[in-house]
């Protein structure tokens, strides 16, 4: 069985009408574990030395310590709480945990993380730690790699990893999201594929397939998949227009020239936000069995 990470364990408060579908994730956890083909680990909390790397230390303290100024967690969109704290920690834990996964068996997910919108000294929409950026820098000092791509497929671009990033010679960072959609002021990518407005199947693949082309002749050592599936026409803040059966042909593109190429992906969650949630929910759910069958059947 196939050992994914979860952090739902964790709760956070979220005040009435609030527009984070906190419910999803635990919603995930159990739809896939209806298959029987997954097992289900808690996600350790990671630790502060390890985001220090990453993040200033003054920010992670006031962070972990609950003295952010208010216009930061306003930025961040949570209310501070001990339950964010645990959680947040938890998240990047997962991705670190699915990364040793991934290291040593060619995959591994996390039922969370994903969290793109954080720069080194502050968060924004819903990102506190940059969870894919401190897994980055755990495969450098511990394992030595030199060539790490990060594939990010939320509707929203990773502007947080591509600032962390810019100018490293070490890290492909591929952003693929919605033109006009948030962050309104976009930062560099190594590559930044940007789609109109009620873009569809046939033409967000055909933009799919060269850039993962590009990440592949860099010869990344490892490769982050930042599957988000805002990107599905019923969701809320999308403004894409994909159906469930694109987003699959997404993650097999994706999961597929991993395989191929014999690198080894560790998969996060990132923004999902359909109404109802189920429709989010299923597509989350898409994208592990995708990988259950590519890398552990005969996909």
């Amino acid at each position: 069985m196939r050992r994914l990470f979860y952090t739902d364990q964790h709760a956070i408060e979220l005040p009435a009408g609030h527009k984070f579908p906190v419910t999803k994730y635990s919603k995930l956890r159990a739809v896939l574990a209806a298959d029987g083909t997954f097992e289900f680990v808690p996600a350790p909390l990671a630790a502060r030395e390890v985001i220090e790397r990453v993040h200033e230390a003054e920010y992670v303290e006031r962070f972990l310590s609950g003295t952010l100024p208010a216009q930061m967690m306003r930025r961040i969109g949570f209310p501070w709480s001990e339950g964010l704290v645990r959680r947040t920690l938890a998240s990047v834990g997962g991705t670190l945990a699915a990364t040793r996964e991934a290291f040593d068996h060619g995959w591994g997910g996390t039922l969370a993380g994903g969290t793109h919108h954080a720069f080194r000294a502050e968060g924004a929409g819903f990102c506190v730690f940059n969870d894919i950026a401190v897994a980055v820098e755990w495969l450098r000092r511990e394992l030595r790699l030199r060539r790490i791509a990060v594939v990010d497929c939320d509707v929203h671009q990773g502007d947080g990893t591509a600032q962390i990033f810019n100018g490293d010679e070490g890290v492909f960072t591929l952003s693929l999201h919605g033109r006009k959609n948030f962050p309104f002021r976009k930062q560099s990518s190594r590559l930044d594929i940007e789609l109109e407005d009620g873009t569809g199947d046939d033409d967000y693949l055909a933009a799919l397939r060269p850039a993962l082309d590009a990440v592949f002749a860099f010869k990344p050592q490892f490769v982050y998949f930042q599957s988000g599936v805002d990107a599905l026409a019923v969701d809320r803040l999308g403004r894409l227009a994909l159906t469930h059966a694109g987003l699959k042909r997404r993650d097999e593109l994706v999961l597929r020239s991993c395989r191929d190429h014999h690198v080894p992906v560790a998969i996060t969650l990132g923004g999902g936000y359909s109404d109802p949630i189920k429709a989010t929910v299923q597509a989350h759910a898409t994208t592990f069995r995708t990988a259950y069958v590519i890398f552990d059947g005969a996909g």
